[in-house]
């Protein structure tokens, strides 16, 4: 649709009184509240937060094991869900400083030089530190329909060696802070006029 804009440019779609430029009118999240994103067609997001797992580091057989057994889970879902894939920034500073004094109470020159070669390693990484988390999402309207939903994710992942649990308030968060804002989260404090 072709109109004028606020500012009157040509080729931009107009804008109604009613709406704004932000993103909040464009994401249909009513709140995020019980570990479920209510939306404001009626229906709740809600989901799985699943344990990673290196599989690679395991012998030929289990892989294939793990593999089958996953593909003999997904078999058995007959409702729509997302796997949902997202970097949560980590902070390391807590780690860093528990290296730090370790090495300040180590007398023994080789550990000091183990854990300063620790240290120098963690220094590097600078703020740029995420961790990957999986997560199994799908929207329903019914609470106890849900409820039976992430039973039966978290049983059927359990029996493929994958620990899991329910996606909280904020995992649901940072899965939205990931989407619309590129990964970064922003904390708003009360504006004091």
């Amino acid at each position: 649709m072709k109109g004028k804009s606020l500012n009157g440019e040509d080729g931009v779609v107009k804008m109604s009184s009613k709406t704004s430029g932000t993103t909040e009118i464009f994401v249909p999240v009513k709140t995020i509240i019980n570990n479920m994103i209510e939306l404001d067609s009626g229906y709740k997001v809600a989901g799985v937060k699943i344990s990673p797992k290196n599989i690679f580091i395991m012998d030929e057989n289990e892989q294939f094991n793990t593999i089958d057994r996953l593909k003999d889970f997904y078999n058995t879902l007959d409702f729509e869900f997302w796997l949902v894939i997202a970097d949560r920034p980590v902070d390391i500073s807590v780690y860093i400083a528990q290296l730090q004094m370790q090495y300040n109470e180590a007398k023994d020159p080789v550990i000091r030089k183990l854990i300063n070669e620790d240290l120098n390693k963690a220094n590097e990484f600078n703020d740029n530190v995420t961790d990957v988390e999986f997560y199994f999402l799908f929207k329903e309207k019914n609470i106890e329909i849900i409820q039976k939903k992430i039973r039966l994710i978290i049983n059927g992942l359990a029996n493929a060696g994958l620990t899991s649990s329910q996606a909280t308030n904020d995992d649901l968060r940072s899965i939205l802070d990931n989407f619309l804002n590129g990964g970064k989260s922003y904390k708003f404090g009360t504006v004091m006029a």
